[in-house]
């Protein structure tokens, strides 16, 4: 019998303390499945392997699906997983990413999960480029990474030679997206229909939450922030949120973009377009009833304005997100 063919690619995740194992453990099992159905059409298997920091200081396999090629390969391809305990700090970063950069320089696509984005912008190549992470985090991220054209709408991010997925279970997308480059279409989607994953369409922001900042400081911006969740932003002015606080319009739009980083307008869409979230989700009023519950007259401008700010249209959103008492609407 002729030995078998090396793997088409190596994919190597890298640990750190406390990260997401779930990511390391379903993308070896996603690999291995959609390996097989490479095999059935006459293609080649797939490489995984786990890495993790070593006391010299150095990176090794700590776990590998072809032990016995030793190291006639290496990873084409670098992950980096998130944390459910918080994002690394940039202490913690440096030696992954001083190890990413490397790897990088040999011609390796890296690739980050969540919060493993952050250890993947430690290296500085996300600068001036377009990332994604977890949308809970987005704030944090572009803080310590101003450069970085971060979009937490997006649940996948390809940008050639280095890819970033959204959070948490966004490592599903991740890899069929993996597969889909090393093994081809037809691979990724049997893989897709036997994991039961939706191979396409599915956006971050389908699932984000408005998180209104109210740590920034001005207290007469967050008065007025705290009077507008009262209202529920209903038939409100721009003169009449200045009028709140005794401010001149312009200057009370200046200092609430300066602490909100929205306009006042933007930050009324988004608190009616959350309550409108929870009326789709657990009411079984109509789109319309919805639409003017939350200050909107015009039924079809609402409708544009949520699919612009969620990526579904009203009814779209309440067939995937409601309720079973809500769903007969």
């Amino acid at each position: 019998m002729p030995p078998a063919p090396l793997p088409k690619a190596e994919i190597g995740i890298l640990l750190y303390p406390r990260c997401q194992l779930s990511m390391a453990y379903g993308l070896t099992d996603m690999i291995a499945i959609a390996g097989q159905f490479s095999i059935d059409h006459g293609g080649q298997t797939l490489r995984v392997s786990r890495w993790e920091h070593q006391p010299d200081g150095g990176f090794a396999r700590s776990h590998d699906t072809h032990p016995e090629l030793g190291d006639a390969t290496r990873p084409e391809i670098w992950l980096v997983p998130g944390r459910l305990t918080g994002v690394p700090d940039a202490q913690e970063a440096a030696p992954y990413a001083r190890w990413l950069v490397d790897r990088h320089a040999q011609g390796a696509t890296l690739a980050s999960n969540c919060g493993g984005a952050f250890l993947l912008a430690a290296t500085g190549l996300l600068s001036g480029r377009p990332a994604t992470t977890h949308w809970w985090f987005a704030d944090q991220f572009r803080t310590r990474f101003p450069d970085v054209k971060l979009d937490c709408d997006r649940i996948v991010i390809d940008d050639g030679d280095i890819i970033t997925a959204g959070g948490l279970m966004a490592w599903t997308d991740l890899g069929l997206r993996l597969v889909d480059r090393l093994l081809g279409p037809t691979v990724m989607l049997d893989t897709a229909k036997f994991l039961l994953i939706d191979s396409a369409g599915r956006e971050q922001k389908h699932f984000a939450r408005f998180m209104p900042r109210l740590t920034h400081g001005d207290e007469a911006i967050l008065k007025v922030q705290h009077w507008l969740a009262a209202r529920e932003a209903k038939a409100i002015s721009v003169g009449e949120m200045a009028t709140q606080v005794g401010m001149e319009e312009r200057t009370f739009q200046r200092r609430f973009k300066a602490a909100t980083a929205m306009t006042p307008i933007e930050y009324v869409q988004h608190l009616r377009v959350t309550k409108a979230r929870e009326h789709l989700e657990f009411t079984r009023r109509t789109v319309d009833q919805i639409a003017w519950s939350v200050g909107y007259e015009d039924a079809a401008a609402f409708r544009k304005l949520f699919h612009r700010l969620v990526g579904l249209s009203p009814g779209d959103y309440r067939s995937r997100f409601a309720a079973p008492a809500a769903q007969a609407a």
